[in-house]
């Protein structure tokens, strides 16, 4: 079957014949409405990132075998990334089975009842009994909120609107910097630190009862009046024919495949290896070259650099994580006018630089036995410009692009399994990071990373293919002109190929 794709809908050709039925990233308020309710579950993930960082400076005053053991602090922190690893493997089977809306309601319930265990802990160990349960929520939800906006997204604003849920994970770090700082004074720190987490989880649970399934899902599932329903809130009447038949178009091309997938069969088929290998190498890479080594580590990174007191800690944190949301912000609007690609690879290039500097500063600071001083601001300054690089690009990119490159039957299954590699990614620097740092110093472990960086950035050139603009199926057709050349679906391919040089 030869598919003709040059003028799909949402397709850079489709919109370049009909530029009128372009729509903006503020052009439907119900579209806009759902991806902020489903970005909720981004704002629990950064919460949970950001929360534990300043609670762990306080945890230690309550629990002396936590401030003695510094394997016990990094376990309070991993044991969330373990529930997460857990979440994300089953959220691709939870969101293919029952939908992107009970999985986001189910990820709901674990994170409060999660919360509610942190806030009451008796001891370290229950505590991260708590903290696998939030883990668990927050593992579902990495997959479910980028795939429910993806598919509910016009394509020419899909970037924007699934790094909008990037933007409410920086969100979600930053209030947690906040009710970090605004708890330092009162009794039981921490335990209003962590138990505040649970109220964004009941909030989003009910506006959830008010939201759709996805269309997409919907359509696929054969529940199609339901589906246009949906579409017909997203889409005028010009454009509504042209997306349910491009859907239909997508569903006959599904039913040449096999009805159900396995995680094996990602592996069978060739296109799709390219496409989890690239998805779950950007995952990978996002979290070895550091970001959530400063995102939970920055109060005590900062306190290394020479600033001992836990406020100013937490409040330079605070400035931290304020750079990280707005630099998301900055990505949006780069994200679907620059491209996925050219942003990460610029994002990278500075995260290169900015390891470099931080490295640079612990590695003088271990010279200078004065507390603070120049290189300690040098360490902050190189934590500010990191995340200035880092969060308008290797933030929302990974993300968005892991939303828009599997087919609809590999969808869920494969943002799963490539949400579980960040996942995974994420708890080994976070299980090692003060470890090494201890072992190796500081500066000698950003300097590791600023390595890592340099291999991401010829990961990105190499294996990571520009998808700005395009449909799901034009995506698809990318990978299997990757997988078996220029002649299969050549016609197709060369509409597709030249919007794909123009990003």
């Amino acid at each position: 079957m030869t598919l003709t794709i040059h003028s799909a809908p949402g397709s850079s050709g489709y919109l370049d014949m009909y530029p009128e039925r372009r729509m903006s990233y503020f052009g439907n308020p119900y579209i806009l409405g759902l991806t902020l309710t489903a970005g909720i579950g981004g704002l629990l993930f950064g919460y949970d990132t950001g929360v534990i960082s300043g609670a762990l400076l306080y945890i230690k005053d309550d629990f002396q075998v936590v401030k003695q053991s510094s394997f016990l602090q990094e376990t309070i922190v991993s044991m969330a990334l373990v529930g997460a690893m857990i979440g994300a493997a089953s959220g691709g089977w939870i969101n293919d089975y029952y939908g992107r809306k009970k999985a986001t309601l189910f990820a709901d319930v674990v994170f409060a009842a999660g919360a509610i265990v942190m806030a009451a802990a008796p001891d370290p160990y229950i505590l991260i009994a708590g903290r696998l349960l939030v883990g668990l929520g927050v593992g579902v939800a990495s997959v479910t909120a980028p795939v429910y906006i993806a598919e509910a997204s016009p394509s020419e604003v899909r970037g924007g609107l699934v790094s909008t849920n990037v933007l409410m994970i920086t969100g979600g770090q930053f209030l947690s910097y906040l009710v970090n700082s605004a708890f330092t004074q009162v009794p039981g720190t921490w335990r209003w630190m962590l138990g505040v987490s649970g109220v964004p989880a009941v909030v989003q649970f009910g506006l959830m009862l008010f939201m759709p399934e996805s269309p997409r899902w919907l359509y696929m599932k054969n529940r199609k009046e339901e589906a246009i329903q949906v579409l017909s809130k997203i889409y005028d009447i010009s454009r509504l024919e042209d997306e349910i038949n491009h859907l239909a178009a997508a569903e006959e091309e599904e039913k040449l495949q096999k009805d159900t997938v396995s995680y094996f069969d990602v592996f069978r088929s060739k296109e799709m290896r390219l496409a989890f290998f690239a998805g779950a190498g950007l995952q990978a890479f996002q979290q070895f070259t550091g970001i959530n080594t400063v995102m939970y580590y920055s109060p005590t990174i900062v306190q290394m650099a020479g600033f001992h007191s836990n406020q100013i800690a937490l409040l330079l944190s605070l400035i931290v994580a304020a750079m990280n949301a707005a630099g998301t912000v900055v990505g949006i609007y780069f994200i679907d006018h620059c491209g996925r690609k050219k942003l990460a690879l610029s994002s990278l290039c500075g995260v290169i630089v900015s390891l470099i500097i931080l490295s640079v500063s612990f590695l003088k600071q271990s010279d200078v036995s004065s507390d603070g001083g120049l290189y300690g601001w040098l360490a902050v300054l190189g934590l500010a410009l990191y995340i200035a690089f880092f969060a308008p690009g290797m933030g929302p990119v990974p993300w968005t692009v892991n939303s828009e490159i599997y087919p609809q039957q590999y969808r869920g299954i494969c943002g799963g399994m490539s949400a579980t590699v960040n996942w995974i990614s994420n708890l080994i620097v976070a299980q090692t990071f003060l470890s090494i740092a201890e072992a190796a110093g500081t500066g000698v472990t950003f300097l590791i990373l600023a390595g890592i960086a340099v291999l991401a950035v010829i990961f990105v050139i190499v294996f990571v293919p520009e998808t700005q603009g395009l449909t799901f199926l034009e995506v698809e057709q990318i990978w299997k002109e990757r997988a078996w050349g220029s002649s299969r679906d050549s016609n197709s391919m060369e509409g597709l190929l030249e919007q794909g040089s123009r990003s």
